[in-house]
């Protein structure tokens, strides 16, 4: 279940509270004066302190043990107990963060209910911080896989113009990560703690695309039985993402240039304007320019867009960050007939550097999933590709028809090695050598905790995705404590 510290001078008393809290499962320490309170808290890092604020003098020792549980990584939850109640003392100890006050006597129910509201509200304010730690870790710029040139100068540009409020106009083909980067700017940026909301303009028809984002008062329409609130104000606070922004209609656009010049929003049906704190972050994947020489979008919108252009380079314009990409898809994936990390072969690896990639990334992605699906192991093969990227290898690393695929691979990690001699050079005399760009990217090797820690982390993935996601259920397999398991799952990884 949970951690707890107990802390009370009342011998009888604090025997009790132990007992009852044991009796629920709980794992609890009780001790009797502040310095032992505060021992106790740097060796256990408790879930949730019980503590009384009368604990010998001055009286302030009671208020410094609560601040050094809230001060805790993560803090723990405080339930203030005393026989000296009063109202100033319970204001004073909330104000300091605990949780909840009681006043002595209280019975088992009270206690065991103000512990269950306290470690629920505690449990849901740790599930939360993680997320958002994942979305931003997830969306850091050194996330961002790419090493060229061209992807270096677009970071450059991200992370300069991230913690702005300036728009930004994202150009690049379909499948670059045109919302992977407008992801970045708004995870890196002040704002991350406010929604990201992303809309795709060429999905929605145009009536139903105006009430998306803007919203509709009731009986505005025939179908609007209730008031709707758009998308800008649900993105208030944060960014919105208009993704295929060169398919907005016309009269969309001239209600979209009203929002980036007042900041006001005006519902269908409404004539009260509502004043929205939104960044608006737009990409395209075709020419605006062209439309703007037709009259199909209007000039004026495109300046107000066109503030900080940031383009992205095709996979084409970019081969080099090739193999990094394969290496990165490989690492997300494990094999579920070894249980083994995939593993890839050079000729695979050759077909991937050969092939010219109009789908970018997200095809790249796409293939990446295809043969490890397909895979009879947890190494790809040539015949594991599609045939359009077979038939793009070099001619030195097909395959003639009956013949053998190679049996030196190249790993995930990056290492090159021999599933027969595990080293480099040996296997099958026919294997071609692996081509430069793959033999010039070796992954540093790290600290010993940082793979310790990507071990652990990949072990209680394992038994949280064989839980069903149940945090409880994986605890209890592991087991540790649910507090224990959310920590493992906070913990930094560099």
């Amino acid at each position: 279940m949970a951690k707890i510290l107990v802390v009370d001078d009342d011998a009888p008393l604090r025997q009790t509270i132990s007992e009852w809290l044991l009796a629920d499962g709980h794992e609890v320490h009780a001790v009797a004066d502040p310095s032992a309170a505060m021992e106790a808290l740097d060796e256990h890092a408790p879930d949730l302190l019980i503590t009384d604020l009368n604990l010998g003098q001055p009286r302030t020792r009671g208020f410094e043990v609560l601040r050094k549980a809230r001060a805790l990584n993560p803090p723990a939850e405080v339930i203030v107990v005393t026989a000296f109640g009063s109202v100033e003392s319970a204001v004073e100890a909330m104000r300091e963060g605990a949780y909840d006050y009681l006043k002595k006597p209280f019975g088992s129910p009270e206690l065991k209910g103000s512990v269950q509201r306290a470690l629920a509200y505690h449990h849901a304010v740790a599930e939360n911080h993680f997320l958002k730690k994942q979305l931003k870790e997830k969306y850091h710029f050194n996330q961002i896989v790419g090493r060229s040139r061209k992807m270096e100068a677009v970071l450059r540009i991200v992370e300069r113009v991230a913690d702005t409020d300036s728009t930004v106009l994202i150009l690049g083909e379909s499948g670059t990560g045109k919302e992977l980067i407008a992801r970045a700017l708004h995870f890196n940026s002040r704002r991350q703690f406010a929604p990201f909301v992303p809309v795709n303009c060429a999905a929605l028809p145009e009536n139903l695309l105006e009430s998306e984002l803007f919203g509709h008062r009731k009986g505005s329409f025939t179908g609007a039985l209730t008031d709707k609130v758009g998308l800008f104000q649900e993105a208030n606070g944060g960014s919105i993402f208009l993704d295929e922004i060169g398919s907005m209609p016309a009269a969309l656009q001239s209600r979209l240039l009203r929002v980036l010049q007042d900041r006001e929003v005006r519902r269908v049906g409404d004539n009260n304007p509502v004043y929205v704190n939104v960044r608006v972050l737009a990409a395209t994947n075709e020419p605006l320019e062209d439309k703007l020489k037709t009259g199909r979008f209007r000039e004026d919108l495109y300046y107000r867009l066109n503030v900080i252009p940031i383009r992205l380079p095709s996979l084409r314009e970019r081969p080099e960050d090739i193999p990094l990409l394969v290496m990165h898809y490989l690492r997300l994936k494990t094999s579920p007939r070894s249980g083994q990390p995939f593993q890839i072969t050079r000729r695979a690896m050759a077909a991937l550097n050969g092939y010219s990639w109009p789908g970018n990334a997200r095809e790249l992605e796409n293939v990446i999933e295809r043969a490890c699906a397909l895979s009879e192991g947890d190494l790809i093969r040539v015949a594991d590709l599609p045939p359009a990227v077979q038939d793009s290898a070099p001619e030195g690393s097909r395959v003639p028809p009956g013949g053998r695929d190679e049996t030196a691979f190249i790993v995930a990690t990056g290492a090159a090695t021999s599933p027969q001699s595990g080293s480099m050079g040996s296997g099958d005399p026919d294997a071609e050598p692996p081509p430069p760009p793959v033999a010039t990217v070796p992954l540093p090797v790290g600290p010993l905790r940082e793979f310790l820690r990507e071990q652990e982390l990949r072990y209680v993935n394992r038994a949280l995705a064989y839980a069903g996601g149940d945090k409880e259920k994986a605890a209890k397999l592991l087991d540790v404590s649910l507090a224990t398991l959310y920590r493992k799952l906070a913990e930094p990884g560099d």
